[in-house]
């Protein structure tokens, strides 16, 4: 049942949103940011990239068709806060499980309706996106915007600390919508021995995982903070790195062990582990104003001319010009802002993609992505 106790979202600027609560209640501190989505929303959720993020749903009914097990990306949501124009009083799905609202209330996330998305999205667009308070319990704007202003943000902040696992562990899950569907084909040769992988965990989503498993290999997930001597002592045959949360100049450790281990052994990155190993060959990152976040974001491959439909959740990019004389190539480009969002080394075998190849919103478009991983990690075998 729709709820109509009072809530607040507070940005730093000054610009105050109000509403009815959902879910959780309390008052969490967050970068605002919004997704252009018009479905998924449990998977924005449980992406642990959007730690330290309060987010909005450009989309204006959100809930509709519940919560389900299979769907989500992590072990829990990750997000600040939630705000959406209107929660569907009644979800329906065969698949679903629980309604939204219960979810949220499950895991503590606080949550606002009721909000002019549109208003809040462009005013976001316009001014950038910035620090804000969603509160249920103190409705004094003027308190709220001052604890706005003074919360931390995500500038220079190790978030990937929070989201990732402690301790290392084997995946050998497939994807089971992949195997159950016969007009969808492989991302690449099954080989009879798999390729050894080792994944590191920056805040890793299920399907990253399972896209592995089903190309063929042997996945061995380790933690953010793993050393170089960690990682090859499990022999792998490929590296991969996966997405993550908040400012990648903020993780100088996992940036490090990536300069120790170039030219060691097939790499493949993808989102912040992107932006990391742009930072390892010596590259620069900065914020972008409002980000890309959303499942329609148009990258060209200049290789083929072709366009991708992608998945992107990123509030950071790698500055193209940081790279000129490393020995990195570009390799895509976002058509709506030019940003760099691929790039691969000449000689060695790295490569990266700044957007989702596992969210599929193509919805195939990127799975040759992962073929290539295992084309490089094939080579090296001989």
């Amino acid at each position: 049942m729709k709820s109509y106790e009072k809530a607040i979202l507070a940005l730093e600027d000054g610009r105050v949103f109000r509403g009815s609560a959902m879910g959780a209640r309390g008052e969490k501190d967050g970068e605002v940011v919004f997704n252009t989505s018009m479905m998924g929303y449990q998977e924005v959720l449980t992406d642990p990239s959007y730690k330290g993020q309060i987010v909005v749903m450009t989309y204006p009914l959100i809930g509709n068709y519940g919560i389900n097990s299979e769907d989500v990306e992590s072990f829990r949501p990750h997000v600040e806060g939630f705000v959406v124009k209107e929660l569907s009083p009644v979800p329906s799905s065969w698949r679903q499980e629980k309604a939204l609202e219960e979810y949220l209330q499950e895991f503590g996330i606080i949550g606002l309706q009721g909000v002019d998305t549109r208003a809040l999205t462009l005013h976001l667009r316009s001014r950038g996106v910035m620090k804000g308070v969603i509160s249920t319990t103190d409705m004094d704007e003027r308190s709220l915007v001052e604890k706005a202003r003074r919360s931390p943000g995500l500038i220079g902040r190790d978030l990937v600390k929070e989201v990732s696992s402690n301790s290392p562990f084997a995946w050998d899950q497939p994807g089971p919508w992949d195997a159950a569907n016969p007009f969808l084909p492989p991302c690449g040769e099954r080989p009879e021995r798999p390729y050894r992988v080792v994944a590191m965990d920056y805040g890793i989503k299920y399907n990253i995982l399972r896209k592995l498993v089903n190309a063929g290999c042997e996945v061995h997930v380790l933690s953010a903070s793993s050393t170089p001597g960690q990682i090859l002592e499990m022999k792998p045959e490929g590296l991969f790195l996966s997405n993550g949360p908040g400012d990648p100049e903020g993780v100088s450790y996992a940036i490090e062990t990536l300069r120790a281990l170039l030219g060691r052994l097939p790499i493949f990155g993808i989102c912040l582990g992107h932006q990391l190993l742009g930072l390892a060959f010596g590259g620069r990152t900065f914020k972008l104003k409002f980000g890309h976040r959303g499942s329609n974001h148009p990258v060209l491959d200049l290789a083929t001319g072709k366009v991708d439909i992608t998945c992107q959740n990123h509030g950071f990019c790698v500055d193209i010009d940081s790279l000129r004389g490393k020995g990195l190539e570009i390799t895509h480009i976002n058509l709506n802002d030019q940003t760099l969002e691929g790039m691969h080394h000449a000689e060695l075998p790295i490569f990266s993609v700044q957007y989702h190849p596992e969210a599929s919103p193509g919805p195939h478009d990127a799975h040759y992505l992962f073929s290539r991983f295992i084309r490089m990690m094939k080579e090296q075998r001989g």
